[in-house]
C-alpha cells in the first residue's frame, strides 16, 4: 500500500469511525455536578462526563480559563467514548487557594489532583497554557501519561504574543468577550464560528464557576510569559517525552505562534501534527468537529 493511499484511508477512518460509548444520560458539561477532592492542601473543583471505564481524558485549561470556558461541543463528544475530566487548578474558578504563578506548580497540582482521584493512568489534553502543564505531566510522569493532546500551545522557550493581542482585543470598540479575538480569525467564517463557540460556552445556567479576575491573570500572565520566554535549547522536556502526541492548531495562532506547535511535532519523537485553516488560537473550537473525530481516532488507536 503506497503512502498517499494509507494516508487517505487513515483520515477516512479517523471522520467516521466512532466506537459507541456508554455515558450517562445526564453527561453534558452545560449540566454536570460539581464536585470536590482534596489534595496538596487544596480543595479542588471538577466534573466528570462519560462512562466510567476506559482511560481517562484530563482537560487541562488555558490562561484565565475555568471549567465553564470549555466549549461543550468538543467536551461532550469526547465523553461520548471515554471517561472526561475537567477542573479548575489552584485559585481558578471554585478551587480554593491561592493561584499558582509558575508552572511546575500547575504541574505539581495537577498531578496531585489525578493521583487524588485514584487514577493509574491517563491521556491529556492540554490547550494553551494548559499544553506546558501537560508537556511536564508526559515528561516527569511517563507511567501515568498514556496519550497526550497539544492544542494551541509551544514548547518552553517558545515565545509569545500575549499582551500584543490582548491589547489588541480589549481596545476595540464595543469588545464583549476577548476570545472572539484571541481565539478565531477575523475572516467572516472566523466570526460565524466565535459567535457560535460563545453560545456554547455561555449555555450553562446554574452553578457557574467565578469568572476570572486580575489576580488569576496576573499569575498566570506571569506563568505563562516566564516558560514561553525560559530557553530550553536542547529541548529536554520535549525529547524526554516518548508517549504518542496529537500537536494540534491553528494556521496563524496569534498569541503562541503556529511556529512553536511545528517546533513541538518536530522536536518530539513520537508527535502528529493538524494544521487548520483560517484558524487562531482556538483551531479545535472552530473546527469542532473535525477536531473531535481526529481525537477521538488517536485516542482510540
Amino acid at each position: 500500500m503506497n503512502k498517499l493511499l494509507k494516508t487517505v484511508l487513515l483520515f477516512s477512518a479517523a471522520i467516521s469511525i466512532i466506537p459507541s460509548g456508554t455515558a450517562f444520560a445526564d453527561d453534558k458539561l452545560e449540566t454536570a455536578t460539581t464536585k470536590f477532592v482534596d489534595a496538596n492542601g487544596v480543595k479542588f473543583s471538577y466534573r466528570t462526563l462519560g462512562p466510567k471505564a476506559g482511560t481517562p481524558l484530563i482537560f487541562l485549561q488555558h490562561f484565565t480559563g475555568n471549567m465553564d470556558a470549555w466549549d461543550p461541543a468538543v467536551v461532550n463528544a469526547l465523553a461520548k467514548n471515554r471517561p472526561v475530566v475537567v477542573f479548575n487548578n489552584r485559585g481558578v474558578g471554585s478551587t480554593n487557594g491561592v493561584v499558582a504563578d509558575n508552572i511546575t506548580q500547575m504541574t505539581t497540582d495537577a498531578y496531585a489532583f489525578i493521583q487524588a482521584l485514584g487514577y493509574k493512568q491517563v491521556d491529556l489534553l492540554g490547550f494553551s497554557l494548559g499544553g506546558f502543564i501537560a508537556q511536564e505531566l508526559a515528561a516527569q510522569y511517563p507511567e501515568l501519561v498514556r496519550k497526550v493532546i497539544l492544542a494551541g500551545t509551544t514548547y518552553q522557550g517558545g515565545g509569545n504574543n500575549l499582551m500584543k493581542v490582548l491589547g489588541e482585543a480589549f481596545s476595540r470598540e464595543n469588545a464583549q468577550d476577548p476570545r472572539d479575538y484571541l481565539f478565531f480569525s477575523q475572516s467572516d467564517a472566523g466570526k460565524q464560528a466565535a459567535a457560535a463557540f460563545l453560545s456554547r460556552v455561555y449555555a450553562r445556567q446554574a452553578g457557574r464557576d467565578p469568572e476570572s479576575g486580575k489576580e488569576i491573570a496576573d499569575a498566570h500572565g506571569k506563568a505563562l510569559i516566564v516558560w514561553t520566554s525560559t530557553p530550553d535549547p536542547e529541548f529536554k522536556t520535549l525529547k524526554a517525552i516518548q508517549q504518542p502526541v496529537l500537536v494540534v492548531t491553528g494556521s496563524n495562532d496569534t498569541m503562541l505562534p503556529t511556529e512553536g506547535s511545528i517546533t513541538l511535532f518536530k522536536e518530539i519523537k513520537n508527535a502528529q501534527l493538524v494544521l487548520y485553516p483560517d484558524a487562531n488560537h482556538g483551531s479545535i473550537f472552530q473546527y469542532h468537529d473535525a477536531f473531535v473525530n481526529t481525537a477521538d481516532f488517536f485516542l482510540s488507536h
